[in-house]
């Protein structure tokens, strides 16, 4: 019961920090975005917006246009799989 009680002070000690950092980060749809079409070779000099396409996506795969400095992407997303990215100019 002692290392049961242990290891929920561990476990809560370790989500603290993490969840104050995620807040301190502010991600937001377009930072994550881009960073996730620059981990796939794609170009995004500086995000400067997203929008969900509401028509193209569907429940569990989200579509959305990302502009970018340099360019902008049609980016469909589905858990666990890599985005299908489509530059559009």
């Amino acid at each position: 019961m002692y290392k049961h009680f242990g290891l929920l002070v561990l476990v809560s000690t370790m989500v603290g920090p993490t969840a104050s950092i995620a807040q301190t980060a502010q991600e937001t749809p377009q930072t994550m975005l881009a960073a996730q079409i620059r981990l796939q070779g794609f170009t995004c000099d500086k995000a400067l917006g997203a929008r969900k396409d509401a028509r193209r996506s569907k429940p569990d795969h989200a579509v959305w246009v990302l502009r970018c400095g340099n360019a902008t992407y049609r980016v469909s997303r589905a858990p666990d799989m890599a985005a299908r990215v489509e530059p559009l100019r």
